[in-house]
């Protein structure tokens, strides 16, 4: 332990004599090639680039897809029925990311088309993809956001109101957008309550009726709200629902 100390105090008293004495640090040059197009990136650099956009997948899926309303829904049906572990919670994220697949596949199929097809065989560069990448996913959030909420990001950030919908930027756009979906899922829970609710005031009078207080009313009222969700085929319903608003 000792020796250890020892050392990073050498190392930290030669960095500070080199800072000191002006010598310049090793610098690292990566070349990525040339094109007749421009520079070209090296397979290292797009497995690095890959890596980099796999860790950031959760953050893009969550607040620029339709993921955060289809599980928060998904969440509210699961509660109202009083089934707390019943689907699990992998059933549900399956299922929502599954729709989330199912509603994103035409901004996908685009940005397939006019993104990553050109950047593979070298007709774009990064930065020019990137851009074009944002193209459709801002029209997406954009028909799903509210101008209240775009109007308190602007107002917040002190950024004057762009002349175009396509000059918004993201930093902007995807706040005002997770919000408004939030907000369309509380909505759409609220609506799932109401029966649920509706049998579990009903059970509790009848039970309160017949004066059997001990009983609790979620053990009767529990059976009911499944039979209640199966003979309207709530699946249907509300996974219709959710896609058909992103249509």
């Amino acid at each position: 332990m000792r020796r250890l100390l020892v050392l990073l105090l050498l190392a930290a008293c030669a960095g500070a004599a080199l800072h000191a004495q002006g010598a310049a640090l090793p610098s690292v040059t990566i070349d990525f090639g040339k094109t007749p197009q421009g520079p070209a990136l090296s397979a290292t650099l797009q497995a690095v680039l890959l890596l980099t956009a796999l860790t950031l997948a959760p953050t893009i899926l969550l607040t620029t897809t339709c993921f955060t309303r289809i599980i928060i829904v998904l969440g509210f049906v699961r509660q109202g029925m009083g089934t707390t572990q019943t689907p699990s919670n992998q059933v549900l994220i399956s299922l929502a990311l599954v729709l989330t697949f199912f509603v994103m596949a035409p901004v996908g199929r685009e940005i397939n088309q006019t993104v990553l097809q050109p950047l593979n065989h070298n007709e774009l560069t990064v930065d020019q993809a990137m851009t074009k990448a944002a193209a459709p996913l801002k029209v997406f959030m954009l028909k799903h956001t509210r101008k209240r909420d775009i109007s308190l990001f602007l107002s917040i950030s002190k950024t004057p109101a762009p002349q175009t919908k396509a000059d918004l930027g993201l930093e902007v756009l995807m706040p005002a957008f997770l919000i408004s979906e939030l907000k369309t899922a509380f909505e759409i829970g609220f609506m799932i309550f109401l029966p649920f609710l509706i049998v579990d005031m009903v059970v509790a009078s009848i039970l309160l009726s017949m004066g059997m207080m001990m009983l609790p009313p979620v053990v009767i009222s529990l059976p009911f709200k499944i039979l209640l969700f199966v003979l309207v085929d709530g699946w249907y319903l509300i996974v219709g629902s959710l896609v058909r608003g992103y249509s």
